[in-house]
């Protein structure tokens, strides 16, 4: 009798163990993807932003104008996306919206490029098991634009992302993708005129290499002083003032940005890019719970008429208007 009791309490206590794991996966399902389904920003469409850049004019460097852009552009659909999720739109939803520098974080797989944050794969849609998102998906949504809108320009800023590639073998990966399609690109190493970009993809290179416009400054990730904002980096033709405190709590986080703005320069010979975006102090973060809080602020902040350009998570076509005619204004 003892031994089956024994045996009946020791069902018990397992029986009740793989309750609880069921229950722990179950909230992990929850928070890493059932969650964010529902963290979006406004879906509102605005009329014109798919070719606002049409009466601009032609002589203007693409450092001149207040261009919006997102962080992390390709991670609408992204593995642990309760850390990893910075937008709600597709690549091609935000350049309908008015977007126009493009975030992209690339690792290799074999011969192919895919899209990643940090060491997570951004997906073709919501279920753990779609499909990766690779370049040659995201340059079909840019080429499909550009055709017809070629007003526009798309602003291309490609980092290496995951890999233990070297950044030559990297160069010469994304030179394969680039030789399918020469026409649409525009591979120079100065700040060009949106009339020479009207159309094309500009390369902005965040890697040390040799295609496109060099687009580098150290990491700005940490936050145990958080009085810092923008600072200058000198690229090969110009000057860079970045402000991208990714590890700055809102308040934190806003202060830096509202400061960078007004510290920076944005003009032929300088270009200036501030980061709206941030995931807060913790180790890994939660972008949608900074950008509801952050968006709102931006909204109604009265933009300098240089601002350059501004980088946001969660992108709406509103925030993009915001921007954008500044340059109207």
């Amino acid at each position: 009798m003892a031994k089956t009791k024994g045996k009946r309490t020791f069902g018990r206590v397992l029986l009740h163990i793989l309750l609880w794991l069921i229950v722990i996966l179950l909230l992990l399902a929850a928070a890493f993807y059932v969650i964010p389904l529902t963290e979006n920003a406004d879906a509102t469409a605005v009329a014109g932003s798919e070719n606002w850049m049409v009466t601009l004019p032609d002589e203007l460097t693409l450092s001149e104008i207040n261009i919006p852009g997102t962080h992390d552009s390709a991670t609408k659909y992204v593995q642990l996306a309760f850390f990893s999720k910075c937008q709600s739109k597709t690549i091609g939803g935000q350049l309908e919206s008015g977007y126009r520098y493009l975030d992209i974080r690339l690792g290799a797989e074999g011969d192919r490029l895919k899209l990643m944050h940090g060491f997570t794969n951004c997906k073709v849609g919501a279920l753990p098991w779609s499909q990766n998102l690779y370049l040659e998906d995201v340059l079909s949504d840019c080429y499909a634009f550009l055709q017809a809108n070629p007003t526009e320009t798309i602003l291309f800023a490609v980092k290496q992302e995951h890999g233990d590639e070297t950044a030559a073998q990297f160069e010469a990966l994304l030179q394969s993708y680039l030789d399918q399609n020469p026409d649409r690109w525009l591979l120079t190493d100065h700040m060009p005129t949106l009339g020479e970009s009207r159309g094309k993809v500009v390369l902005l290179r965040r890697w040390e290499g040799n295609l496109g416009i060099p687009l580098l400054w150290e990491d700005q990730g940490g936050s145990e002083d958080v009085s810092l904002n923008t600072v200058s980096a000198e690229q090969e033709n110009y000057t860079l003032w970045v402000q991208d405190r990714f590890c700055y709590g809102a308040e934190d986080k806003w202060t830096a940005f509202t400061t960078g703005i007004l510290g920076s320069k944005a003009d032929s010979e300088n270009a200036a890019i501030q980061f709206l975006s941030t995931k807060g102090t913790w180790t890994y973060g939660h972008p949608y719970s900074f950008a509801k809080k952050l968006n709102p602020l931006l909204l109604t902040m009265s933009l300098p008429e240089h601002s350059g350009w501004i980088v946001v998570d969660f992108a709406s076509a509103a925030l993009a208007e915001h921007i954008y005619s500044q340059n109207f204004s």
